[in-house]
């Protein structure tokens, strides 16, 4: 079976950084599309930062562009993504995913509150 455990959400002030993590187990992230996903109170999920594959395109959401970057540990199998200068928009849980084609497998998420 596939887990996903998301980890490093927190409470930070504006301006604050947090570095979130997702440990993979069963599915190798290296040969695969993950990406992160953030849901806040009342509104649609929204994907944020996502690989394609190993050296293909990335995505950054506008609303994260030049804030935000997500990365990975292959050997680690583990998603990160590096939050810089959040904002208290930036509130929402946060949501790991890979898969392939297709996000299959999902992460229960981890909470950040910027207040």
């Amino acid at each position: 079976q596939v887990q996903l455990v998301a980890s490093g959400g927190g409470s930070v002030q504006p301006g604050g950084s947090l570095r979130l993590a997702c440990e993979v187990s069963g599915f190798p992230i290296d040969r695969s599309c993950v990406g992160w996903f953030r849901q806040a109170a009342g509104k649609e999920r929204e994907r944020i930062a996502s690989i394609y594959r190993p050296g293909g395109n990335t995505f950054a959401a506008d609303s994260v562009k030049g804030r935000f970057t997500i990365s990975r540990d292959n050997a680690k199998n583990t998603l990160f993504l590096q939050m810089n200068t959040l904002q208290t928009e930036d509130t929402a849980a946060y949501h790991c995913a890979t898969g392939w084609p297709d996000f299959d497998y999902w992460g229960q998420g981890t909470q950040v509150t910027v207040s």
